[in-house]
């Protein structure tokens, strides 16, 4: 079947209301333990379009440097980015696409990537990113769940979208390369030079998908999140707007993005908080060391959004002493924790820069906690903390197996309410009815607490990459002979070179609270097994 033939679903298809009972349980909410911010809440504007409200101050950044390109040394200005965000816009209605199709964006971090998913945004278009050196299965797998109807991407990855049987680039499914492009493809061209006054005009609601990255969630396969302009406004704005934000950032600064876009945190913490500030962001493809220092080096980049194996990197390589990092006044670590160890060798590197962490999750929207000091007035957080929780959220911790909340300094799932969070799984009603409560309250699967400080910690995670894959498997009956080798050589065909199982558990079956939440503790407390362990 040709991807022509699949039919495309509207991503508000399956998803219950997730708006709480009239009936709400009072007394019950009096006894909850609910956590929030320290910092005080503030008036979100979430009722204008993302890019609309991105890209608001832009009379007032218009002739800042926005992107920078690491590869090339092209500066784009905030005016100029903006105006090929219009003419890809254009150009993508030319080609077809309409509100509530889906684009995927298969790209290295570049500034095609940023004009292709503002593009789609103006003319209510969906974008889902998806990372180039996933496996043809993975890529396809999910254009099929989302329903995409173009791929914008490189050369390079084109034969990758050829190998699967079902795939076939004609009229119905359109590949754009930014480079060269293959037999049956398109240049960008066709989008960012299109005439920019001919955007249709399209109705608008808030709560309308804007973005749909894919997450495991709290267990099984890859799903479709569904971010809204509402949801990724209401984010943005909990990190950069009003007086005291969680993250002070100006005009004059630059921010390093060599966090893949693909991945939520860099295109939500990086790229959409640099954007809203009238901040210069440095787009760099992959990391390598020695381009990364000579480029913070020569932009002065002053704010590092990074993840613990680049802390590790910068703390560790004999490299650094040899170049400039005095620009850097922050730096931030997410997507894992950051051990203590790791944090204090940094501190040593860079010791005029704040240093802070942050926690998030792809449903929540993404960013659940962090460090209150990077605010205009900062305040402190302990080394280990991932912050306190964002302003304008509420949060709780829930003990797994009786569904009660607890108070400071007890671990238990780490939940969070409010209007950042996804709308739901696309077209999986179950999974959504499972990670969001009638209540509103988004149930993470992380285990950790808050403390008296209201300073939040993830327990039971590895302190050099954060987190490492690995598989419980319930052998069936027939299935006696199946080995961890057999398990492993079958997981590295299908997916990406991190996403190999580092180790396999047997067990004799998943343990379930009696509401059936797996109860992800018990099998944390395998890991102390040894791996083959039944």
């Amino acid at each position: 079947m040709s991807m022509a033939a699949v039919q495309s679903q509207p991503l508000d298809s399956e998803i219950p209301s997730l708006k709480s009972s009239s009936s709400s349980k009072t007394e019950d909410l009096k006894t909850e333990h609910i956590f929030k911010s320290r910092l005080p809440e503030i008036p979100i504007i979430n009722h204008l379009p993302l890019h609309s409200y991105l890209f608001e101050k832009l009379p007032q950044f218009s002739d800042k440097p926005c992107l920078i390109s690491g590869s090339t040394g092209k500066i784009y200005t905030y005016s100029e980015t903006h105006l090929l965000c219009c003419k890809t816009a254009s150009g993508l209605s030319k080609l077809g696409i309409k509100k509530g199709d889906v684009v995927m964006i298969l790209l290295q971090n570049c500034p095609e990537f940023v004009f292709s998913f503002f593009g789609a945004s103006m003319i209510g278009a969906i974008c889902t990113p998806a990372n180039p050196f996933y496996t043809p299965s993975e890529i396809f797998k999910q254009v099929k769940l989302s329903s995409a109807k173009m791929v914008i991407t490189q050369s390079q990855f084109v034969d990758k979208l050829r190998e699967n049987d079902e795939f076939k680039i004609d009229e119905d499914f359109k590949v754009i390369t930014i480079d060269n492009p293959p037999e049956n493809c398109l240049h960008f061209s066709v989008l960012s030079e299109s005439n920019e006054a001919e955007i249709p005009e399209s109705e608008f609601d808030p709560n309308d998908p804007v973005c749909l990255p894919f997450s495991s969630g709290t267990t099984g396969l890859p799903k479709g999140v569904i971010l809204t302009h509402k949801s990724l406004s209401t984010s943005v704005a909990q990190q950069v707007d009003g007086d005291n934000p969680n993250m002070h950032l100006t005009e004059q600064d630059v921010m390093l993005c060599v966090l893949p876009l693909f991945h939520i945190f860099s295109l939500n913490s990086v790229l959409m908080i640099a954007l809203r500030s009238g901040s210069g962001i440095l787009l760099m493809p992959k990391f390598e060391i020695n381009s990364l220092l000579q480029l913070i080096q020569e932009h002065k980049v002053s704010v590092a959004m990074v993840v613990p194996p680049l802390v590790l990197a910068l703390a560790k390589n004999q490299m650094v002493e040899k170049y400039d990092l005095s620009s850097i006044r922050i730096v931030m670590s997410g997507a894992a924790p950051l051990g203590k160890e790791l944090e204090d060798a940094l501190r040593e590197r860079i010791p005029q820069a704040i240093l802070g962490q942050g926690y998030g999750m792809t449903e929540a929207g993404p960013v659940l906690s962090m460090c209150p000091g990077f605010a205009k007035e900062p305040l402190q957080t302990k080394p280990g903390s991932c912050g306190i929780v964002v302003r304008n959220a509420e949060m709780k911790i829930v003990d797994p197996d009786t569904g009660v909340s607890v108070g400071y300094n007890e671990a238990g799932e780490i939940c969070i309410r409010g209007e950042q969070i996804m709308k739901g799984y696309l077209n999986d009603p179950a999974s959504t009815a499972a990670t969001i409560d009638i209540e509103g309250w988004l149930h993470t699967g992380d285990i950790g607490y808050v403390d008296d400080d209201e300073e939040v910690y993830i327990v039971d995670r590895d302190e050099a990459a954060g987190e490492v894959p690995v598989a419980f498997v319930v052998r069936s009956t027939n299935g006696l002979d199946l080995t961890e080798e057999t398990v492993k050589e079958y997981i590295a065909k299908q997916v990406v070179f991190y996403k190999k199982l580092h180790n396999v558990y047997f067990i004799h079956a998943i343990p379930k609270s009696a509401s059936g939440k797996i109860l992800r503790k018990e099998l944390r407390a395998r890991l102390a097994l040894p791996h083959s362990t039944v």
